[in-house]
């Protein structure tokens, strides 16, 4: 429930507090004083689109802010916690919303930034607003599977669940056998390419760094001479000549005469310097081994060397196709296998695909007819109460058909399903999201007419009545506490005016119930009567909210009744409206009118 709400610089209204009680209460006032910035701020603090054109002229910012009532465990109270928010220390959850005029929107629930969309949420859970705009959409088709949608309650719910889930997977594989039917061909080359490029990576049969590693042998062959003529001279220049010859000793050879010489002198610091030759001579050795093995391995064969270039030139001929080394040719393999093996262009999975989507299209036939079967017994239903409610308006000849029938398809529709279309044939029908139905409104408007579409056959007044009577038969099966009417008694007046405020007392009885109005007939049913007042100073326009009571109410219904406010007549017929409307609760609630 909403227990209270603040408006501060949206539309004419500077500042004003409503307070809300249970039952019927009704905002009334002269035309622009900005009674319908009431709802402007409830679709506000619903997360409605904030428009700053509805910023006062001159203010900072408009404000919103609303104090609900959120039992705990209830399903609001849940999405207030999942949002982080905190209830008051009364259990109430205060929501605000904030516009600046750069166009800025800020939210707030229980002392926490939100994000929009939270409020929204929110008040789904606790809110429903109808306004004029609703008699609009009721002519749209979607609106009105909308509303028999809602009526058909939890079991519809759940079947067009099911049906959704099994459509989307049938969409997506009668997309994927589409395109890869198209595709076939351009697969087809793509994996023949992909086939030639691993044959031949397989016949070369690079090996990791093997690039590398040719590079260098090759440059090693291809200097063998010099290499061999520089290695032969360190050799000789480390043991000597090949020969012997004593007048080309090595550097092993000079050595080992030094320490002869050494190791036989009489002076001790002669001979502690022959070890230090004996390390530098086993030093020396090592390199004369690691020369003559060096020299033993190096390979100077020119078809050696013939053999690593024409290896060169193979893998060459793959880094020029597939990458700029070896390594990267086996990456490509690597990734071009295993997108083979992803391109599967077997007739045999196409139809795999094919059987798939058949398979599919028969269980979503099967979802599709449940939804129609739920669909039409909840329009019968939907028909008949309605009818009743238009009784009660005023409208007692008037009966209500509610017509589901098949959308069928059109021509190369993609969404396409084969349904039951009567008894010796099967048709196309349209699956789209919301099943195979349209749903169609019908208004026979007396006894004798022709049933025609419900905006063909309603005059303005009448459409009025026919949504109130929608949206109190969907009031009984709405969970939000609070139902709010934005001038839905446009158009109507006399008696099927006071039959739509009876209604409307009566709906209050098991909801809040909020009603913008400027018919009288309805305002005198109230429990709680709100008045937007107007006041020009200074060439500035302030309207305000104040509670009326008693004779200030009067007065009012008075202004209402064709401005005879001042009038003995207007306050007596006021009075009698009054007495009407307070006779008429006492009898259908138990109890007499509130205090007013």
């Amino acid at each position: 429930m909403l227990a209270e709400m603040r408006i501060e610089g949206l539309g004419v209204i500077d500042e004003a507090t409503l307070e809300l009680d249970p039952g019927l209460t009704v905002v009334t006032g002269e035309t622009g004083a900005g009674k319908t910035m009431v709802v402007t701020g409830l679709h506000l603090l619903s997360g409605g689109r904030a428009e700053v054109s509805r910023i006062r002229s001159g203010a900072a910012k408009a404000v919103v802010e609303g104090r609900f009532a959120a039992p705990p465990g209830s399903a609001a109270a849940k999405v207030a916690s999942d949002a982080g928010a905190d209830p008051d220390e009364d259990g109430t959850l205060i929501a605000l919303r904030t516009l600046n005029p750069d166009g800025r929107s800020r939210a707030h629930l229980g002392g926490r930034s939100v994000p929009v969309g939270v409020l929204s949420d929110l008040s789904e859970q606790l809110i429903a607003v109808h306004g004029q705009n609703d008699q609009l959409k009721l002519m749209r088709p979607a609106e009105q599977r909308s509303v028999l949608d809602r009526f058909a309650g939890e079991e519809l719910a759940g079947a067009l669940s099911e049906y959704r889930k099994v459509r989307e997977e049938w969409v997506r594989v009668t997309t994927e056998l589409a395109d890869r039917s198209a595709r076939s061909r351009e697969m087809a080359r793509e994996a023949e390419m992909l086939k030639h490029g691993l044959a031949e990576i397989g016949a070369v049969s690079p090996q990791p760094g093997e690039d590398d590693e040719l590079l260098e042998r090759a440059k090693r062959l291809a200097d063998a001479d010099q290499l061999r003529e520089s290695a032969t001279g360190a050799a000789y220049a480390v043991s000597g000549s090949a020969e012997g010859d004593p007048d080309v000793p090595g550097a092993l050879g000079l050595i080992a005469d030094a320490r002869h010489r050494l190791s036989g002198s009489e002076d001790p610091r002669l001979r502690e310097l022959e070890p230090r030759l004996a390390e530098a001579e086993a030093l020396l050795v090592d390199v004369g081994t690691e020369l003559s093995s060096y020299l033993d391995s190096l390979d100077a064969d020119p078809q050696v060397l013939e053999q690593v270039l024409a290896r060169q030139s193979e893998l060459k001929q793959l880094t020029r196709k597939y990458a700029a080394d070896v390594n990267g040719v086996l990456e490509w393999a690597e990734n071009a296998a295993k997108q083979l093996a992803g391109l599967d262009t077997s007739e045999e999975a196409l139809a795999d695909l094919a059987r798939r989507r058949d398979d599919l299209a028969a269980t979503l036939a099967d979802c599709a007819q449940r939804v129609t079967v739920l669909r039409v017994e909840a329009a019968d239903k939907l028909a008949q109460a309605v009818t009743v409610e238009l009784g009660g308006l005023a409208m007692g000849q008037a009966a209500i058909e509610v017509i589901v029938s098949t959308r069928w398809a059109e021509p190369n529709d993609p969404h396409a399903l084969r349904v039951a279309g009567g008894k010796e044939r099967e048709a196309l029908a349209h699956a789209g999201p919301e099943g195979v139905d349209e749903v169609e409104i019908r208004l026979r408007a007396h006894d004798g007419a022709v049933p025609l579409p419900v905006h063909k056959a309603a005059s303005g007044g009448e459409l009025s009545r026919v949504m109130l009577a929608i949206e109190v038969v969907l009031a009984h099966s709405d969970p939000v506490p609070t139902l709010v009417f934005d001038e839905v008694d446009a158009g109507v007046g006399g008696r099927a005016a006071v039959e739509i405020g009876r209604r409307l007392a009566r709906l209050a009885a098991s909801h809040q119930v909020i009603v913008v109005t400027h018919l009288p007939q309805v305002a005198a049913f109230a429990d709680r009567h709100l008045v937007v007042d107007k006041q020009a100073a200074g060439g500035v326009t302030r309207s305000d909210v104040r509670r009326v009571d008693e004779q200030d109410r009067v007065r009012e219904l008075a202004r209402m009744l064709a401005g005879m406010d001042s009038t003995e007549t207007g306050r007596a017929h006021a009075e009698e409206l009054l007495a009407v409307a307070d006779a008429d609760k006492k009898s259908t609630r138990g109890k007499g009118r509130k205090k007013r």
